[in-house]
């Protein structure tokens, strides 16, 4: 509820425009980019609960801060500070289910977590605009906070994953050390990391410039929106089939599946400029989407040692807001010098020679061998 349309309304009601408006809208972005290792490391030594409770926290009072903003920089020191909320949560959710689903359906367990929180992007924006009609957003914002602290009633109920340990922590830089070391070391951290940023670069390319290129070849705009409705509806709706289809047939081979099937999807955008088939890449890449986050986590959950999962869930998270903010800019770029069309094509391109370097370079390595057998 508190993303869009409500920031950037509240932002342009306190003066901001321009560049700066969107500085505010993408900062806590930006939050989550830096500090989620740190907090999926700090999770692995005092416990995921703790944390959840934190960013819980974060999640439920910030909001009632929003009554004092006055200034557009106001308003971006509360968002950045407010964006510690995901930079906690995104992480210590993840590393917390897949420490419950060790040894079972972790991708499943993952794709029913994912599908929930999805869930919450379509209904709170609607939510939030509906609101906006009778009240105005600092109102709104106060209403967030007050539905937010509903969380706290499962948030405390919630068990920690693994049994209090009688042992001597280490040094907290001797454990930031260790952590680095494993996830550095940790083939699948870089497998995943570096395939979900690719991803996010050409999803959010997608996400800045399709809706202007596709009304100027006459597409309606209804079926713009409707393009990116189906996209999520399809990503949402499939995650924990694919999810199980990834436990089942091994996570590399589903997230490859997902791979490919996006890369197929990029062209057709160009091809189907008009009718319904324009809806097909659309309905491809929500599909593909579904393929690769799920199983993408559960790799990573069971290829890290136990000890540092919360870092790997954390750098994972950081790989993933890196193709979220590059994305649009590196597309950006790409579209000012080559042109649209030629930008997709080169993004296609980009991830199948990704796919074909990955498995050239890390499949047959003894050390990644596990990682074909999942």
């Amino acid at each position: 509820m508190g993303k869009t349309p409500l920031l950037p309304i509240f932002a342009a009601t306190l003066g901001a425009t321009g560049a700066f408006l969107g500085f505010i809208v993408s900062v806590s972005t930006m939050t989550g980019l830096f500090l989620k290792p740190l907090f999926g490391l700090l999770s692995d030594r005092w416990g995921r609960r703790i944390w959840l409770i934190a960013g819980t926290c974060f999640f439920a009072f910030m909001p009632f801060l929003y009554n004092f903003i006055e200034t557009p920089e106001h308003l971006l020191v509360i968002r950045l500070v407010h964006g510690l909320a995901t930079a906690i949560y995104g992480p210590v959710t993840l590393a917390y289910i897949a420490e419950l689903s060790k040894g079972r359906q972790v991708a499943e367990d993952i794709g029913w977590f994912e599908m929930a929180r999805s869930g919450g992007y379509i209904v709170g924006p609607a939510l939030a605009g509906w609101l906006l009609l009778s009240l105005d957003p600092v109102t709104v914002f106060t209403i967030i906070g007050l539905i937010s602290c509903i969380v706290f009633i499962p948030v405390l109920q919630l068990p920690e994953t693994r049994a209090k340990e009688q042992r001597k922590l280490k040094p907290i830089f001797q454990h930031i050390k260790n952590a680095i070391r494993d996830g550095s070391q940790t083939p699948a951290i870089w497998l995943t990391g570096g395939l979900e940023a690719i991803t996010f670069i050409a999803l959010y390319t997608l996400k800045a410039f399709l809706p202007i290129y596709a009304l100027d070849a006459g597409v309606s705009v209804v079926v713009v929106g409707l393009y990116f409705s189906l996209q999520e509806a399809v990503h949402i709706i499939a995650k924990p089939f694919c999810g199980r289809l990834g436990d089942k047939w091994g996570h590399l081979r589903t997230i490859t599946l997902g791979m490919l099937i996006l890369s197929a999807g990029l062209p057709l955008v160009t091809i189907f400029e008009n009718g319904i088939l324009f809806l097909l890449p659309g309905m491809m890449m929500g599909f593909a989407q579904a393929l690769i986050f799920p199983s993408a986590i559960a790799l990573v959950s069971n290829h890290i040692d136990e000890d540092h999962l919360g870092t790997g869930m954390g750098l994972i998270g950081m790989m993933q807001n890196f193709g979220k903010v590059a994305g649009p800019v590196m597309g950006g770029l790409a579209i000012q010098t080559v042109g649209y069309e030629s930008t997709l094509y080169l993004l296609t391109i980009m991830l199948i020679v990704g796919i074909f370097v990955i498995w050239q370079l890390f499949a047959p390595s003894p050390s990644l061998k596990l990682l074909t057998e999942d």
